[in-house]
């Protein structure tokens, strides 16, 4: 599973739906890990957008995924807000796997700048992405998977120099993982349109894009308001391998909906 959990924003209905679904992986982007606090929840500020995060999702993700290995991957530390106290947060990917499946590669790095230690910083902002190799026991194999979380820039989610150059990090980060014959899967909220230069690049590197390829009306749930219902992508090198994968459209646990494959 894939899915930008949006700082936790329907902290309720995500922990509620990850614990019944528990997928063997889970690949979260927008992870929010304060282990300076003990609140339940901050605010994030900037500018006019202002949005609630759950100060320790990471833990709490963990916490209904007793059986998984649990790995943050941090973007940045900034403050966020209880009240008028600014409370250091670290932002990032997070990824889990249940411990029937041996980790027995992984690399984390970055596909846009780098960690930014002293507040969020300028859009747009850094993007961390994570890879791992697992081995499947029961497949005999092994499949190695990417995921990222794809720049933001406040012009929108046309092709750019940035976008590109991200792509082309990303699918390197998953070949220092990968070897040869591998299944391999990548996943995130890509935040580019179903025509961009990104996905391009991806299936000009042998990867089967599974969203568009299945005409899939989009990726944002009803709490997404703006138009462009396409952010998050999921792609494979073996298309014959899938067993299944749709866009859960409910519940909602999320602005984004949750991509789900069976392989």
């Amino acid at each position: 599973m894939s899915l930008n959990a949006w700082g936790g924003t329907l902290h309720g209905p995500l922990l509620r739906y990850l614990a019944q679904e528990a997928p063997e992986v889970l690949c979260l982007q927008e992870v929010i890990h304060s282990p300076e606090t003990s609140k339940l929840d901050l605010t994030y500020r900037d500018g006019d957008h202002v949005l609630a995060q759950r100060a320790n999702l990471f833990s709490e993700v963990a916490a209904v995924l007793p059986e998984h290995a649990a790995i943050f991957c941090p973007a940045a530390q900034g403050m966020l807000w209880d009240g008028e106290l600014p409370v250091p947060s670290r932002w990032g990917l997070a990824s889990f796997v249940h411990r029937s499946l041996p980790i027995i590669g992984q690399a984390q790095g970055f596909v846009h700048k780098g960690y930014e230690p002293d507040g969020f910083g300028e859009h747009p902002r850094s993007r961390s992405a994570h890879a791992l190799r697992v081995f499947d026991h029961a497949q005999g194999s092994a499949v190695s998977i990417a995921q990222m979380h794809g720049l933001r820039d406040l012009r929108g989610k046309m092709d750019t120099h940035e976008r590109a150059a991200q792509a082309r990090r990303f699918l390197a980060l998953l070949e220092q993982v990968a070897e040869p014959g591998d299944l391999r899967v990548v996943c995130g909220d890509f935040n580019v349109e179903p025509g961009s230069e990104t996905l391009r690049l991806m299936t000009e590197a042998g990867m089967t894009e599974l969203v568009t390829a299945g005409n899939f009306e989009g990726t944002r749930s009803a709490h997404y308001a703006k138009p462009g219902k396409f952010a998050d992508y999921m792609a494979v090198s073996n298309a014959a391998a899938v067993r299944g994968f749709t866009v859960v459209r409910a519940p909602e646990v999320s602005d984004h909906c949750p991509l789900l494959l069976d392989l």
